[in-house]
């Protein structure tokens, strides 16, 4: 029988862009990119970080509105639905600082993500990434464990994460990332997602 892990980005797919919120919230537009907008994301944390310095704004500003937000509709019971199929890892660019209310709503899946470098007042100084292409090595490595590994993702940096996986399916993508890696299967709901998940399983299952 298959050894079979599913790999989920995050924001975008489960739960709606922090980054995106906090920029409503703050009427900083320039918040508003995110990876669906610029692909290198050292430049995109680089950009973050100097805003927030320039606005005096910290991390307990940026866990004060992530406390008002919700995942997306649906995003629970589809994780709860994966869960009895399939082992299901989060894997994200967020930050461990951002993700526990959300998580907590989502049932506590499994996460692999980042961490945030701040000061004795709260404010973000730097990123801790977990390891170079993050999304990429965490597949090869569930490979390395004999794992059938099918992902979804949204955004540029969710690209090497599926083309490194045996199935690589693009969720609620912009039509910028649709257009430039029309190798991948696009679906907005996820219903669609499930059906992709259940036909690329060796294991041939049904809903």
């Amino acid at each position: 029988m298959a050894l079979e892990v599913v790999c989920l980005d995050l924001e975008g797919v489960l739960v709606p862009e922090i980054w995106i919120g906090f920029a409503e919230k703050t009427g900083i537009s320039a918040l508003r990119a995110t990876t669906r907008d610029i692909p290198d994301y050292d430049v995109l944390m680089k950009q973050r970080l100097r805003i927030l310095a320039e606005h005096g704004l910290g991390l307990p500003d940026i866990q004060a509105v992530i406390a008002t937000m919700s995942p997306m509709p649906g995003a629970r019971e589809f994780v709860d639905w994966l869960r009895e199929r399939f082992q299901v890892v989060i894997l994200s660019d967020t930050f461990y600082e951002f993700s526990q209310p959300l998580m907590r709503q989502l049932g506590f899946p499994t996460l692999f993500c980042h961490r945030l470098i701040t000061d004795e007042r709260g404010m973000v100084v730097d990123y801790k990434l977990r390891q170079r292409d993050p999304k990429r090595q965490a597949v090869k490595a569930f490979h390395d464990l004999n794992y059938h590994v099918m992902a979804a993702g949204d955004s540029y940096n969710d690209t090497s994460m599926l083309s490194e996986a045996d199935l690589g399916v693009l969720f609620r993508a912009p039509a910028n990332v649709i257009a430039e890696f029309p190798q991948f299967a696009s679906v907005t709901e996820y219903d669609e997602l499930r059906q992709a998940f259940l036909k690329g399983s060796p294991r041939q299952l049904s809903m």
